[in-house]
């Protein structure tokens, strides 16, 4: 019975109820873009740190993010591997520089320079070519999204970087940069020569750990060792990094605002639409009261219609944005849906209506019974 009624006072006005959906389709969308791009965002910027194969990082101190850190010098590296507990330290070298077009131009890229062998950091997800490939001469594996903006067609194509030459031998798809810069890898010592770096310099020390030894020890026997160096564990510089490119920068602050904003819109419409709905419906209300239903009946009867709006603008809303989400996946921003996202916009979606239907069930608390014998 509260289904049926619920029902019948929801698709009685075909035109209030597209109006309803079109509110909660518009916020549904408007979350899962802004939301999921928070989350592609993020996925970029901790990339490289997550798939770096360390447990503690050293660095130059100050180093806000990956790709923007100052040399250190490469002596580091043998401090850290003397120390106790230290089972390996290698080393990376990474750098923005300009990249030439072989049809003319140029674009920034970002050079990733380490040895595969050494157990680093190597492309991941290649398509093209295999990661041995580098060890040919002026090799160098980029990302399949950035090819129209490096100028390149595929494998085999070269480029200028600096005053060397490089050949592409591989590709990736997948691995794309929260700055919109290319990332290129290739070997540690090309990679030095490629931004005019000394051979006695490298950008980070990739320490792991022995299995079972005090992390925090390790770190403070390296501190003690390197003083003007910094030391951080991978969720730090995880941490720091996204601190930095998402809330120094404002860029997370707006991209979670304007998912406020989608919440707050179709919360209002929804609100609007289910109040105007109700004041249509007062009689029936009131006939009910009249006849002894409980207040605890006439709630449900609001709150599901509520709930079958929440059900119907969910679903189309979700077809929406997943459409949107297929769209961008080759895109070098792209936007990201995983479960735990889907779950949050359905909750999302009942607390949104839920709420709105606050102003419908005060409206009708407030209904006096004898108005049906006044009429």
């Amino acid at each position: 019975m509260t289904l049926t009624l619920a029902f019948r006072n929801l698709f009685h006005d075909r035109v209030r109820l597209a109006v309803t959906l079109v509110g909660i389709l518009f916020s549904i969308v408007l979350v899962a873009v802004q939301l999921g791009l928070y989350l592609g965002a993020r996925g970029m910027i901790i990339s490289m740190i997550d798939r770096a194969d360390g447990d503690l990082w050293i660095m130059a101190y100050g180093t806000k993010n990956f790709e923007e850190a100052q040399p250190i010098r490469a002596r580091e590296r043998y401090v850290a591997l003397a120390t106790p507990g230290v089972v390996s330290a290698v080393p990376l070298v990474t750098a923005f520089t300009d990249w030439r077009k072989p049809t003319g131009g140029s674009t920034l890229v970002v050079v990733i320079g380490a040895d595969h062998e050494d157990g680093g950091l190597a492309p991941w997800n290649i398509v093209e070519g295999s990661v041995t490939g580098l060890g040919v001469r002026d090799a160098v594996i980029v990302d399949k999204t950035y090819l129209a903006e490096l100028g390149i067609k595929g494998v085999g194509d070269t480029a200028q970087v600096g005053s060397s030459r490089v050949r592409v031998v591989g590709l990736t798809e997948g691995i794309r940069s929260f700055t919109v810069t290319p990332f290129i890898f290739t070997t540690l010592n090309r990679a030095r020569s490629l931004i005019d770096m000394p051979a006695d310099n490298i950008t980070y020390v990739l320490t792991k750990v022995a299995p079972g030894a005090d992390i925090e020890k390790v770190r403070a026997d390296i501190r003690a060792k390197l003083p003007d160096s910094e030391v951080l564990t991978k969720a730090e510089f995880r941490t720091r990094s996204l601190n930095h490119w998402l809330f120094a920068t404002g860029a997370g602050v707006a991209l979670i605002g304007g998912a406020v904003l989608g919440l707050i819109v179709g919360t209002v419409i929804v609100a609007q639409t289910l109040y105007s709905s109700t004041k249509d419906h007062l009689s029936e209300f009131a006939t009910l009261r009249a006849l002894g239903s409980s207040s605890g009946y006439i709630h449900k009867v609001i709150l599901m219609q509520a709930g079958l709006s929440a059900v119907l603008g969910y679903v189309l809303g979700m077809a929406i944005a997943l459409t949107i989400v297929y769209l961008s996946e080759h895109t070098a921003l792209p936007i990201v849906m995983s479960p735990g996202l889907a779950a949050l916009l359905l909750g999302l979606t009942f607390a949104m209506c839920a709420i709105s239907a606050l102003s419908a069930i005060g409206k009708v608390m407030r209904i006096d019974p004898a108005m049906v014998f006044n009429r």
